[in-house]
């Protein structure tokens, strides 16, 4: 028999997060600190404008981009959050999560043997959707004495003459990096002089805890013609389920991914839809209040890494930390399966968002402090072990 499967399909790894959260649902009094999803509830209002569109029977489908409400309040956030100008109809998409925006903008981009850069560490999608769309990932290795930040020599030094397009990954997961200002203006002349194009994923733009405002690189003169900008509900308002996110955009652009969107999925969730428009409306006060939680957290952990001698950058974006754990002789995969069998909390080894990820893990502080209480005396009492078996 002939072989059905697609060889490029194959060979794609599985990722590296699930494994650890497979291993800890099957363990009692396990802690699990290896997901990204936030532990809030979506606010009820925004779950009461869901209830309240199926009851009035709004179970059609959409157009193939997105409620024109929806799409109205997409530009009117952007505009009020970043000062940037999109037209609701030519440059928005409303797609199935920020992933889905990821996959159809890389399809609607590529020829085949075109490159993508990919900083590492940096979300697992990001490569094989280049792959299945026919592009050639190029991995860009983010160095911890940077922050994670990419920097304008990285990004120089890996443009060829078959670049086509850089992935910018920030707020970062899993590294919690982010990029100022200057960051952005340092690369945005590279990128116009190389005449390549970006897709900015902003999925995390509201959990930012720089003393800063945000800047995207739309804000850029000369960057919005060259962007597709990624954003969406899950991690902002606590709308993992809900399957919504958006991609804005230059009109030739947003039109191809319109196709492919119509053909592979036909239109988003009508029920979400309906919920994002209440969420974009009046959800200011929630973002801000899970905001606040979250840099409590963030807060804490960082300073429980510093009291147990665990080195750790700060990290001013989304919500994880990424410890160092070079200091122990240990792969970043043989520490967090350990300390999940010897100590049961499970982290998701750096190596999972790429191989400069070694020596690193990822830990999601979107649980609650009294869970990340526990997990901390666990690792406490984990490296202490560790340190004591170095001094034998």
């Amino acid at each position: 028999m002939r072989n059905p499967l697609a060889d490029k399909v194959v060979e794609m790894k599985p990722s590296g997060i699930r494994k650890f959260f497979d291993i800890v649902s099957e363990m009692d009094d396990a802690i699990s600190l290896g997901v990204g999803e936030p532990d809030f509830d979506t606010p009820w209002h925004i779950r009461d404008e869901g209830i309240y569109s199926l009851e009035k029977g709004r179970t059609f489908y959409t157009s193939n981009a997105g409620l024109k409400e929806l799409k109205i309040e997409i530009c009117n956030y952007l505009e009020r959050k970043l000062g940037v100008k999109y037209h609701y109809n030519d440059e928005t998409i409303v797609t199935v999560g920020g992933s889905e925006g990821i996959d159809i903008a890389l399809r609607a981009m590529l020829n085949p043997g075109d490159e993508v850069l990919i900083p590492q560490p940096s979300y697992v999608s990001y490569e094989p959707c280049t792959i299945l769309a026919g592009g050639v990932p190029v991995i860009i290795e983010l160095k911890a004495e940077n922050e994670f930040r990419l920097t304008a020599e990285e990004l120089l030094n890996a443009i060829t003459d078959k670049t086509k397009v850089l992935v910018l990954p920030f707020p970062n997961n899993p590294t919690g990096a982010i990029m100022e200002k200057k960051d952005l203006e340092a690369i945005a002349k590279v990128i116009e002089e190389k005449d390549i194009f970006v897709i900015s994923d902003e999925i995390y733009s509201e959990l930012y805890y720089h003393e800063d405002k945000y800047n995207s690189i739309v804000n850029i003169p000369g960057m919005k013609e060259r962007t597709i900008l990624i954003n969406g509900f899950s991690k902002a308002y606590a709308m993992t389920g809900w399957r919504l996110g958006y991609a804005c955009g230059p009109k030739e652009i947003i039109e191809q991914m319109i196709k492919i969107h119509q053909f592979a999925i036909m239109c988003a969730p009508t029920t979400s839809q309906y919920a994002a428009v209440e969420a974009l409306r009046n959800g200011d006060d929630d973002v801000a209040e899970m905001r606040q939680a979250y840099n409590q957290r963030r807060r804490y952990l960082l300073h429980a890494f510093k009291e147990m001698g665990l080195p750790c950058f700060e990290p001013y974006g989304a919500f994880y930390v990424f410890p160092c754990i070079k200091q122990f002789g240990m792969t970043s995969e043989e520490f967090a399966m350990r300390f999940l069998e010897e100590e049961k909390v499970a982290v998701v080894p750096g190596t999972a968002f790429g191989d400069c990820g070694e020596g690193f893990l990822r830990i999601s502080y979107a649980y609650s402090l009294e869970n990340l209480k526990i997990a901390i005396e666990r690792l406490k009492r984990f490296v202490e072990k560790l340190q004591e078996e170095q001094g034998k």
